[in-house]
């Protein structure tokens, strides 16, 4: 019998998701009133009464904590660009599959723009925020390779519009903080891919 799937295994996993989301919560807030670099280990665990060993079982750093909110959402992320129709331009596939991002600044904006501040206000963050679009860029670069026919071992198109379509993001996400949210991130979003969009046409060989 697999003991890895089934209502026990599902359960612990809501369980381990629980507990990751309340120390990120934590790590999120505290920083808030003192500043990510002064915020340590034991003052998150103190904030939600657990103890520096159960942080160790889910996280190597403070900085983990925070960029972990980022995980699901790239999962998401590339779930929806996989579930765009195939005849859809890519460019349009591609924003069209960022709302799991920016539905954010709406669905709890106090939230997202204190986490956004501190993964690109933070000496310490960006490099891991990095490494996470990193990460997304590799599904989404296998997912247009598939829409496309293209192979991204041989193509660079593919990781180029992956890539563009991160940045695009991004330069919305920074205009947004620097606005202090007031702005609507989808419309700066939108208005970021109508420059980049040509350059997400997988349809032209620009050779």
């Amino acid at each position: 019998m697999d003991t890895n799937t089934g209502p026990a295994a599902n359960t612990a996993e809501r369980e381990r998701q629980l507990v990751c989301d309340e120390l990120a919560d934590a790590a999120v807030k505290l920083p808030a009133d003192q500043g990510c670099e002064g915020t340590t280990v034991d003052q998150i665990v103190a904030a939600v009464g657990m103890s520096r060993r159960t942080f160790s079982r889910y996280f190597d750093s403070r900085e983990d904590v925070i960029v972990h909110m980022l995980a699901e959402a790239g999962v998401h992320l590339c779930a929806e660009l996989s579930a765009r129709p195939a005849d859809e331009p890519h460019a349009v596939a591609l924003r069209h599959a960022l709302p799991v991002f920016t539905s954010l600044s709406v669905d709890n904006p106090d939230k997202t723009l204190r986490v956004s501040r501190l993964i690109l206000g933070t000496p310490a963050l960006p490099a891991r925020f990095l490494e996470r679009q990193s990460q997304w860029q590799t599904g989404m670069t296998g997912i247009l390779a598939r829409r496309t026919g293209l192979d991204p071992g041989a193509e660079l198109r593919p990781a180029l519009a992956a890539g563009v379509a991160l940045t695009a993001f991004q330069t919305g996400l920074r205009r947004w903080v620097d606005g202090d949210g007031t702005k609507d991130m989808d419309e700066l979003v939108d208005q970021a891919f109508a420059v980049v969009a040509p350059a997400l046409d997988l349809t032209t060989n620009p050779s």
